[in-house]
């Protein structure tokens, strides 16, 4: 079983605390996924897991050990680079057996893995070439294949799709999920892209400045965030939010130019608080001005093919909504926003923390209407 558990795993350098207080547990053939921006601590916290970092408080368990004081080898990872890391002289098949080649495997076993691995990530007519002729998706299976070949306990992904194009990336996202769903490895991913995250991933780990925001489900995460920073986060185009105050007589948020948007029925909230309300922008409706829960300006229409991107300006507070629909609108008319109470989020604007964790799938569609 090779399962991972992180209890209270803290990281420093000199006075400067990269992370703190990590406690994570990752089944055994679980896909998990961290996710955030730069600099929060995610590519350190794999590193520590492989062992390429010193931890500098807590313990970090692999498979049952306590791998802390292990040398990297010894705890049975595999790890892919976002530079890939192969040996230009060497040819696709000594790359990947290279491995089996330090550690005494005999020959002709070497070579019948070698061709079996490098055959399960289609490399198998590239065997002869050298790094430099190929593409770099075909470098990137490489380095996978590489990491196959240990049959590790855990594979350790360190952002590994960030130097391809757009439609390379979705190509080697659907191999990176088929070759786990076959092996069967634990998989921990480190990326700052949601929508790797949401497509590869188990569960979600959220990260923000050295601490954990949130774990759960990418359906989990979606519908219910956490925190104003996950929900500003996770969803292209990013979550609108409104400032305002809540009253509990009219279970709802009152606005700041006097306007009011009723909320979910499941909120509990005190009366008064200053709170921000959040509403996706594929979650809310255009229609008639006057007919909505208020009137906002058009600021700019984008095309994305499938769909529009209506970016409207709400008292000087941008408000984005995507549809469907194709209304003839342009910059400065005027339309109305609509937003039904179960398809918002509401936070406190001190603590930033969900007010209402209610999962929100179990909703109807809108079907999006210019009336």
């Amino acid at each position: 079983m090779a399962e991972i558990r992180i209890r209270k795993a803290a990281k420093t350098y000199g006075q400067t605390t990269i992370m703190q207080g990590i406690d994570l547990h990752i089944a055994n053939g679980e896909f998990v996924v961290i996710l955030g921006p730069s600099g929060c601590g995610k590519s350190s916290l794999l590193r520590m897991i492989a062992g390429l970092e010193d931890i500098t408080a807590g313990e970090i368990e692999i498979a049952g050990t306590v791998v802390n004081a292990l040398e990297p080898r010894e705890r049975g990872c595999a790890m892919v680079f976002q530079n890939y890391a192969l040996y230009p002289h060497m040819t696709v098949s000594e790359n990947i057996g290279y491995a089996l080649k330090v550690a005494g495997v005999p020959k002709a076993e070497r070579l019948a893995r070698i061709k079996a691995t490098a055959e399960s990530v289609g490399l198998g007519e590239f065997l002869d070439r050298r790094p430099g002729q190929l593409s770099g998706g075909q470098r990137q299976r490489v380095a996978m294949a590489r990491a196959i070949i240990r049959e590790p306990k855990v594979f350790l992904f360190d952002e590994p799709l960030s130097n391809l194009d757009a439609k390379l990336r979705v190509q080697m996202r659907h191999e990176i999920r088929k070759i786990h769903n076959r092996i069967g490895a634990t998989s921990v991913f480190v990326t700052h892209d949601q929508q790797e995250g949401m497509t590869l991933a188990d569960r979600l780990v959220v990260m923000n400045k050295g601490t954990i925001e949130q774990i759960g489900t990418p359906a989990e995460v979606y519908d219910s965030p956490a925190s104003l920073y996950v929900a500003g986060f996770i969803g292209s185009p990013a979550m609108n939010f409104l400032p305002g105050q809540y009253d509990a007589a009219r279970r709802g948020v009152l606005l700041e130019n006097g306007a009011f948007l009723a909320v979910s029925s499941a909120v509990e909230c005190t009366d008064g608080l200053v709170v921000q309300i959040g509403v996706r922008p594929e979650q809310a409706e255009l229609v008639t001005p006057g007919r909505g829960l208020f009137d906002a300006k058009v600021d700019m229409i984008e095309e994305l093919g499938a769909a529009r991107l209506c970016n409207l300006l709400f008292e000087d507070i941008p408000f984005c909504i995507v549809t469907e629909a194709r209304p003839t609108l342009a910059a400065g008319d005027v339309v109305g926003v609509h937003v039904a109470p179960e398809r918002t989020h509401l936070f406190d604007a001190i603590t930033g923390r969900r007010i209402d964790a209610k999962p929100l799938r179990q909703t109807a569609a809108l079907e999006p209407t210019l009336a």
